[in-house]
């Protein structure tokens, strides 16, 4: 990570000791392990939300790719169709059928009102 070999540890080593001391250097190499720990947790959170956003971006990019793919294949299955058969095809979803004026069962009552008698 910091590219530090033996010999720069060593030298780090004996002037923590001369510094601090060797009483309370225990104490002090546990902190920094607790603080470097949270650095690493926090970079580590940091490249997953980096990572997620990019994989993110890359689908919405291949999803209209593909959406303008399957439009031009069906565009070309279309023609190719209309040539055959010499009558236009469908390429949208089927239109939506409103009910028109519903009859009513045979069981159901007679409306009231003007009936023919």
């Amino acid at each position: 990570m910091f590219d530090i070999g033996i010999g720069e540890l060593l030298v780090i080593l004996i002037v923590a000791v001369v510094v601090i001391g060797p009483k309370d250097l225990p104490l002090a190499m546990r902190t920094a392990g607790r603080w470097i720990g949270k650095m690493r947790r926090i970079s580590a959170h940091f490249r997953s939300g980096i990572d997620t956003m990019v994989r993110e971006a890359e689908l919405e990019e291949m999803e209209k790719k593909w959406k303008a793919q399957n439009e031009e294949i069906m565009r070309r299955s279309a023609a190719l169709t209309e040539a055959e058969a010499g009558a236009p095809v469908m390429t949208g979803p089927p239109p939506v059928e409103t009910p028109q004026s519903a009859e009513p069962a045979p069981d159901a009552p007679a409306p009231k009102g003007n009936a023919d008698v």
